[in-house]
């Protein structure tokens, strides 16, 4: 990557959070980060700066016949496993946090899964 591509998307991802912070009513965030292998997603209480629950790709009770984790079906099915996780331990709102991603492809197919999941934001 060049400089000037990490400085527009560290720009972008700081949009975001400013965003994000005035907006967020006291909800834990959800916040992607996207690999060129992989799909990972945490929810995190910005209050104590603990990460609540945690989801991705590479975790073992996730789809084993999957032939890659760069794909929609398997950020689907990081968003449904971390919306369980995330009801299990109690958090049913949060904002979602897409850092400097576009809200498109593999981004939104996990936010889409975490909704049907039963997440609110």
């Amino acid at each position: 990557m060049s400089h000037k591509t990490v400085d527009l998307f560290t720009r972008r991802q700081g949009r975001v959070r400013y965003r994000i912070s005035r907006a967020t009513q006291r909800r834990p965030r959800l916040t992607v980060f996207r690999s060129s292998k992989h799909i990972y997603a945490q929810v995190i209480d910005d209050l104590s700066g603990r990460t609540l629950v945690a989801a991705s790709s590479l975790d073992k009770n996730l789809n084993e016949g999957a032939k890659t984790g760069a794909n929609k079906d398997a950020a689907a099915a990081v968003g449904k496993l971390l919306a369980e996780r995330a009801k299990a331990a109690g958090v049913t709102a949060v904002v979602f946090d897409r850092g400097g991603y576009l809200f498109h492809g593999r981004v939104k197919a996990l936010a889409d899964a975490a909704r049907e999941g039963g997440l609110q934001f």
